[in-house]
């Protein structure tokens, strides 16, 4: 029998879910505010039905997906009236599964994936392959729990299982904390043209999700204020602390090497392969074939160009896994590694 999936919100998230759950053999009916997006999200792939409503999109499925604004969301969830089994996947979830409808089969969820492009175009069945998805836990019944890690686990994600509460006081600190820095960061360095014209690729790496889609984030950055204002006085303090010590070199060196031994107990998410990109036909192509040899799945790209003429340094970012295949077949088609 199949089951059917209605996608509330048809952009990156939502799209990436359709594309995923199709390829499980769902039947998946999307509905978004944006004309552009719906149309987008049918374009790649990710729907077999376009509705016009949310109401008709939730006529007959067996589960619903809120992939809207975190805003949007929270209005969604206090007027449920569906007997699916129905889950979220914003950044913040306290306000959300408080508002959700008495008796709802609801379960808020967080997939820990994203990128800086948003909307349906830049959709993909595998972004989240290998990712954390938060499932909280807050009045479900197990059964539903298991249903939603099932998915999850359909969709290459690692269900970890956490309260709201708790979910939203952790990403404040490695989500949102960073999120508002790069922004904050970029404000800086924009008051400075010298400093813009130096900017590389470590400033690059610390701004990109600076990039991301502002409705979003600015939906959750409001949602989750108390806890990502809590997040920034730890911060605050922890820099003044830094400018308090900058005279003492050895203690200066010691809390560098100790950032570093935690920063190095993280699993590395990704491996940067750095390319020399000469200027001449046919160089992207190669790369291409590499890439197509290797089966690499690129997770970022970066090229930077010389400073005299074309050409420069290609980066490719992939998983750990797959970096040896692609360094072989970069070298295969004669490309110097750097």
């Amino acid at each position: 029998m199949t089951r059917r999936v209605a996608v509330i919100g048809t952009g990156l998230i939502g799209a990436s879910i359709g594309l995923g759950l199709r390829l499980h053999a769902w039947e998946v009916v999307g509905w978004d505010p944006s004309p552009n997006a719906l149309v987008g999200a049918d374009a790649v792939g990710a729907l077999d039905h376009e509705a016009s409503s949310p109401t008709d999109a939730m006529v007959g499925a067996d589960l619903v997906v809120l992939a809207g604004p975190a805003l949007a969301i929270i209005e969604q969830v206090a007027s449920l009236d569906t007997p699916a089994l129905v889950i979220d996947v914003a950044g913040v979830k306290a306000p959300i599964v408080t508002a959700a409808a008495p008796g709802a089969r609801f379960v808020g969820t967080h997939p820990m994936a994203g990128r800086e492009h948003a909307g349906p175009e830049h959709a993909s069945a595998g972004l989240f392959r290998g990712a954390t998805w938060v499932v909280t836990t807050d009045e479900v019944q197990e059964a539903d729990l298991v249903a939603v890690e099932n998915i999850v686990h359909d969709l290459g994600g690692i269900p970890v299982r956490m309260s709201a509460n708790r979910h939203d006081t952790a990403v404040a600190t490695v989500s949102h904390l960073p999120q508002l820095m790069a922004l904050a960061l970029v404000e800086t360095a924009s008051d400075d043209d010298d400093a813009m014209a130096l900017a590389a690729g470590g400033f690059r790496d610390l701004t990109r999700i600076a990039l991301s889609d502002p409705t979003m984030w600015a939906d959750v950055l409001v949602a989750n204020r108390l806890e990502v204002g809590e997040a920034v006085a730890r911060i605050a303090a922890r820099m003044d602390a830094w400018v308090g010590q900058l005279t003492d070199t050895e203690r200066v060196r010691d809390q560098i090497g100790s950032a570093r031994e935690v920063r190095q107990t993280l699993a590395p998410p990704i491996v940067a392969i750095r390319v020399i990109l000469e200027d001449r036909p046919g160089s992207l192509a190669a790369v291409g074939r590499a890439l197509s040899a290797s089966r690499a799945d690129v997770r970022d790209l970066q090229l930077r160009h010389g400073r005299h003429g074309g050409g420069g340094v290609l980066t490719l970012s992939v998983r750990p896994g797959e970096a040896e295949a692609l360094r072989h077949a970069l070298e295969d088609e004669h490309f110097e590694i750097v």
